[in-house]
């Protein structure tokens, strides 16, 4: 029997009850699997995926329920194209921290759902901080999971019992925990916002510009002028050499030789002979003649212009407003009880208060924080104690 969130903690924690699962592997299955889909009002559904030795995620399982099914699907055996139409109903897909997963159905699909309810983001505006799908199911529903060992291979074939109990309880109770979560946000009054999130999830894409791409090797940090002009048009001709050939950027060049060629400028394919870390293969024919290209493009474009780089510094002048107001929000979160992260981080703060601009400025977030935040620094508002509390309120004559 399962448990409800209201029961004592003696009667928690118990395991999950087992889930049987059908396999789809084949093509008529499959249709089979997008007709019913189709129809349904709403369906779980999440993935199982690899990339530690790509660049672009593989796809390695998909695990959908709906109704009383629950199906593995094996993008190994059969084309997942099919699942665009499902994707293009109006059909609700509920999912557990999603984004990734977005990303990987984008790709393997070539397409997303219309409409999502992620539970980790309803969560976090019912109390919970950012939990795991573990989490919350023990909270809402009172049992654990299947503990999953993050180290599986999920190309492998066939699945282990264990694999297929774990992949098939990550959809087999969302649909539940989204009735119990859907019912407190509208008791709440907060369906508007927690649609906005959702539909910005849904919406929402990495960011993988290769000009930004130095901005990821911590040792690049600490290079100035023309070295870092020089990191950030290597690095950027790595991100895309690593995205043409599909792996992971460091299996192009390794950080450390990124830095030691801005270091050095090289100007021709010989002087890469003595740079510490770079393979042999990127020393010599046409790879090493790029990277030699690309340091030359570096040197005569400089470095990125202070006000475009995303570690810009704050004016001296703000950051005590910055720490002010990060307390401030982390007390607004606890009272409306509302995850900090998803209320609104220190970036967020700190790019408001620079440049008026990202997602304190818009929807629910601007009437809750960016509204007075803008008060406060504009002299029409100020801070102060009340007992162990910060208040924002109007100042006097203004």
């Amino acid at each position: 029997m399962r448990r409800g969130r209201g029961q004592a903690d003696g009667e928690r924690g118990a395991d999950v009850p087992d889930v049987a699962a059908d396999d789809v592997a084949d093509v008529d299955a499959l249709a089979e699997v997008v007709e019913s889909l189709t129809e349904a009002d709403r369906y779980a559904v999440d993935t199982e995926f690899h990339r530690e030795k790509t660049y672009w995620p593989k796809v390695a399982l998909v695990q959908v329920a709906w109704g009383d099914r629950t199906v593995l699907i094996d993008p190994l055996a059969v084309d997942l194209a099919p699942l665009a139409e499902v994707f293009a109903g109006s059909g609700l897909a509920v999912m557990h921290a999603a984004s990734q997963d977005i990303e990987v159905f984008e790709r393997s699909v070539g397409s997303v759902p219309s409409r999502l309810f992620d539970t980790q983001i309803a969560a976090g505006f019912l109390g919970y901080g950012t939990p795991s799908l573990s989490a919350l199911v023990e909270g809402e529903l009172g049992f654990r999971l299947p503990k999953g060992d993050r180290l599986t291979d999920w190309m492998r074939r066939p699945l282990d019992p264990r694999q297929r109990a774990y992949a098939a309880s990550d959809v087999a109770h969302l649909l539940e925990v989204h009735d119990r979560l859907s019912a407190r946000i509208e008791a709440d009054g907060r369906t508007d916002w927690v649609a906005a999130e959702n539909e910005a999830q849904r919406t929402w894409r990495p960011v993988r510009e290769p000009e930004l791409a130095y901005t990821r090797i911590k040792e690049a940090r600490q290079l100035r002028g023309t070295a870092l002009g020089i990191a950030r048009a290597v690095a950027a001709w790595r991100e895309r050499r690593a995205a043409e050939i599909d792996v992971p950027p460091r299996h192009v060049m390794a950080d450390l030789a990124v830095v030691t060629v801005a270091n050095r400028a090289p100007t021709a394919v010989d002087d890469l002979k003595g740079v510490r870390g770079l393979d042999d293969r990127l020393r010599r024919g046409r790879l090493a003649e790029e990277i030699v290209a690309a340091v030359a493009e570096g040197r005569d474009e400089g470095p990125p212009p202070r006000s475009a780089r995303p570690d810009q510094q704050l004016d001296r002048r703000l950051r005590p407003a910055v720490a002010l107001v990060s307390a401030w929000v982390a007390q607004l979160a606890r009272s409306h009880r509302i995850d900090t992260a998803l209320l609104a981080t220190r970036s967020d703060i700190e790019e408001l208060l620079t440049a008026e601009t990202g997602r304190l400025t818009v929807g629910w977030r601007a009437d809750l924080v960016g509204g007075p935040v803008r008060d406060l620094v504009e002299g029409r508002a100020a801070l102060a104690f009340e007992g162990d509390s910060l208040v924002l309120e109007p100042r006097a004559g203004t």
